[in-house]
């Protein structure tokens, strides 16, 4: 199969990085009110959506001031670096997801949420499968990662 040791070498140390690249994703959120995605890393390219401010994104490549992104809806465009921030947010894809008191599917009720509502991560540590989030009306509380999109 590999016609050196040289190239077998090149292939496990490759292999051997790839749990390093898959964990260190890179999420970030829209930063301006209307960010415009395109189909090439230019604005001269074609404008291909609309992203809302706040909407959480998956940084795939960075060209320093181009980035190619990936939406909630696993579609790829470039958007200008400029227009995102560090600021972490996910989204909610379940069609309704719960916001607890606690990390815990047996705390009080705070809120329920409907599918694309984006929230602000109050807490970037994972609590058992939980994420502690705040929502733009100012109710904190804990969702099931597994019930959004936009975080490790």
């Amino acid at each position: 199969m590999f016609r050196s040791s040289k190239n077998l070498l090149i292939v496990l140390s490759i292999l051997a990085l790839m749990p390093a690249t898959a964990s260190a994703l890179d999420f970030r959120s829209v930063a301006v009110s209307k960010a415009v995605l395109y189909d090439a890393p230019s604005n001269a390219a074609k404008k291909v959506l609309l992203l809302s401010q706040n909407y959480p994104v998956e940084v795939i490549v960075n060209l320093g001031d181009w980035l190619k992104v990936r939406d909630a809806q696993g579609a790829f465009n470039w958007v200008e670096a400029k227009q995102l921030s560090n600021k972490r947010t996910v989204m909610v894809t379940a069609s309704k997801a719960e916001i607890r008191q606690s990390a815990d599917a047996t705390s009080n009720l705070v809120a329920t949420v409907e599918k694309d509502v984006v929230l602000e991560v109050a807490d970037s540590k994972l609590n058992n499968g939980w994420l502690k989030v705040k929502h733009r009306d100012g109710v904190t509380g804990y969702i099931l990662l597994s019930a959004t999109w936009g975080f490790e």
